[in-house]
C-alpha cells in the first residue's frame, strides 16, 4: 500500500479558451497537503483557439491537447486516463475558469484520505450561506437534476449533481465507465452508484459567475438541459434497464387500462360502445404494447446483469493495463 509520503495527487483541469485564468488557478493549487506526498497539475486543452496551453505550461502544468473541441466529457476522460498513467493515487477534477478555489482541495480530499468515502463532490447548495449568486433558472435546473439523479440511484441525499469540483480515489477512477462527451457530471453519479462506490458531498464556497468569458457547457441552458437529459436517460437505460423499460411498460398499461375502463363503464351504462370504438382499439393497443415492453424490460435486465460482469472484467483489465504503463515509465 502506498504510504502518505509517496501518494500522488493529480489535479486535472479541462480547459477551453481559459488563457486569462488557467495560470492563476494552477499557481494556487496547494503543494503541501497532509497525507499527500506530491501534487501534479494536468490541463486538458480541448481545442482552444487562444494561448490556454502556453499559459498552463508556463504555470508548471502538464498539458494534453485535443486537436479539436470534443466536449467537457471527452476532456474529463482524457484527464482521468492521463492521471492513471501517471500513477495517481488520488485525482481531483476542477474547472480552469477560477470559479472553484484550489485552496479547498484539502477539504475535498479529506473524506478520501480518512477512508470514509471513495468519491467526494463539492456541493454549492447544502448550506444556505454557501449558495452562490446565480440566475434562479440555474438553481431550479439543478434541483430538477438532483431529484432525477437521486430517484434513479435510489438515494435522496445529494444536493448538487452538476458541480465539476470532485475528488476520486484511484480505484474509483478505474471503475468509471462513461460515454457522454458533452458532460460527465450527472452520468458519473449513476455509474458509480451502480457499482457501490461510497460517495459524499462536501459543502464549499463557489463563485457563481466567471471572471472571464462564459461557460461552454451552460452558455445555453436549453442546450445544456437537453444534452444532459439525453446522457442521463442513456445511463439509466444501461445501468437500470428494468426500471427504465418498466416505467415505459407501466405507462402503456396505465393508458390501456384507463381507456378500457372508460369504455367498459360506458357499455354498462348504455349497453354499447359507440361512439368510443377508437378508444376500445386504443386500449387493446396500449395493453399489448405494455405487455411487450414489460417482456423487453425483463430481457434488458438480463442483459444488464451481463454488463455488470463485463464491468468487473474491465476493471481487472484496467488495473493490469495501468500497472503495466507505470512499470514502463
Amino acid at each position: 500500500m502506498t504510504g502518505p509520503l509517496e501518494r500522488l495527487l493529480v489535479v486535472i483541469l479541462p480547459a477551453l479558451n481559459e488563457e486569462k485564468s488557467v495560470g492563476q488557478v494552477i499557481a494556487r493549487i496547494p503543494t503541501q497537503i497532509p497525507g499527500i506526498g506530491r501534487v501534479e497539475a494536468v490541463v486538458v486543452d480541448d481545442g482552444s483557439s487562444d494561448a490556454t496551453a502556453e499559459a498552463a505550461r508556463r504555470a508548471g502544468a502538464r498539458v494534453i491537447s485535443h486537436g479539436s473541441t470534443q466536449g467537457v466529457g471527452a476532456a474529463f476522460a482524457t484527464g482521468i486516463d492521463t492521471a492513471l498513467r501517471m500513477g495517481a493515487d488520488h485525482i481531483v477534477n476542477m474547472d480552469a475558469d477560477g470559479q472553484f478555489d484550489p485552496a479547498d482541495i484539502p477539504a475535498l480530499l479529506a473524506p478520501l484520505l480518512d477512508g470514509s468515502a471513495e468519491f467526494a463532490t463539492c456541493t454549492r447548495f447544502a448550506r444556505k450561506d454557501y449558495v452562490p449568486e446565480m440566475p434562479w433558472v440555474k438553481k431550479w435546473g439543478n434541483r430538477v437534476m438532483c431529484r432525477m439523479i437521486n430517484w434513479i440511484i435510489g438515494c435522496g441525499r445529494f444536493t448538487d449533481v452538476s458541480c465539476g469540483f470532485r475528488a476520486y480515489t484511484r480505484e474509483t477512477a478505474l471503475k468509471l465507465n462513461l460515454f457522454g462527451q458533452f458532460t460527465y457530471t450527472q452520468e458519473s453519479f449513476i455509474d458509480l452508484a451502480s457499482k457501490g462506490v461510497r460517495m459524499v458531498e462536501v459543502p464549499l464556497r463557489v463563485r457563481g459567475t466567471r471572471e472571464h468569458g462564459e461557460s461552454r457547457v451552460a452558455s445555453s441552458l436549453w442546450r445544456y438541459g437537453t444534452n444532459a437529459l439525453l446522457i442521463i436517460l442513456r445511463s439509466m437505460r444501461d445501468v437500470q434497464p428494468l426500471k427504465f423499460f418498466g416505467l415505459i411498460a407501466l405507462a402503456f398499461l396505465g393508458l390501456g387500462i384507463v381507456q378500457g375502463l372508460f369504455v367498459f363503464g360506458w357499455w354498462v351504462a348504455t349497453g354499447g360502445t359507440s361512439p368510443f370504438h377508437a378508444l376500445l382499439i386504443g386500449s387493446g393497443t396500449f395493453l399489448m404494447l405494455g405487455t411487450l415492453t414489460g417482456v423487453l424490460a425483463l430481457i434488458a435486465d438480463m442483459i444488464g446483469r451481463t454488463r455488470r460482469s463485463i464491468d468487473a472484467l474491465l476493471l481487472i483489465a484496467r488495473r493490469r493495463e495501468y500497472e503495466k504503463r507505470e512499470e514502463e515509465r
